[in-house]
């Protein structure tokens, strides 16, 4: 025998008494559109894609500047290739996504560090490598030194180290990798 209820279900809003002895009502939550949530779907879909192919194919533009570059050579040598990850250093900056700056930045270089900057295509990012990019470095107090490329381009990981080795200049372009994963581009850009 199928169960029976013996009293009516009541669908009425049920109203509680919270601590501070206001009535509480419960409001039903409002319908979820199927369409919003396909077109959210299929950008969510196509950011992933997008920064998959982003991320194994990062080209880095050859921008040494000091002693740092040398560790940096060292990355792309035969025991560690950054190649393997699909980077390959680029001369030119239009063709580049990601520049790493390596070496002590002076303050005549500034502008034509900005200018390198500016004419790479977005999205763009920096990885600023060694003491001496980072805040100066050992030539901090000097009067030809910036105190930080920071200070000319907005920087996305800094890499520590006089002169840091490859292991961490590699550990440095796996956490741009991790910043690109997590980009939302054609959500955000949905939203507005």
């Amino acid at each position: 025998m199928p169960f029976q209820c013996q009293k009516p279900i009541d669908k009425r809003p049920r109203s509680s008494l919270t601590a501070s002895g206001r009535r509480r009502k419960e409001v039903a939550l409002a319908t979820h559109d199927q369409h919003q949530s396909s077109i959210q779907y299929a950008l969510t879909t196509l950011d992933q894609v997008a920064n998959w192919a982003l991320q194994g194919s990062l080209w880095p533009m050859t921008f040494g500047l000091a002693c740092c570059a040398v560790g940096k050579m060292h990355a792309t040598g035969p025991r560690y290739d950054i190649e393997r990850l699909g980077m390959l250093f680029r001369a030119s900056p239009r063709q580049a996504d990601l520049l790493i700056v390596a070496g002590t930045l002076t303050n005549k270089m500034a502008p034509a560090f900005r200018q390198v900057y500016d004419q790479m295509p977005e999205p763009r990012f920096v990885i600023s490598m060694g003491s001496c990019a980072n805040g100066g470095g050992y030539y901090h107090y000097s009067y030809s030194v910036v105190r930080g490329c920071d200070r000319i381009v907005p920087v996305d990981v800094y890499v520590p180290g006089c002169p840091p080795p490859a292991e961490a200049l590699l550990y440095g372009i796996s956490l741009v990798q991790k910043k690109i994963r997590h980009r939302k581009v054609t959500r955000m850009w949905y939203r507005r």
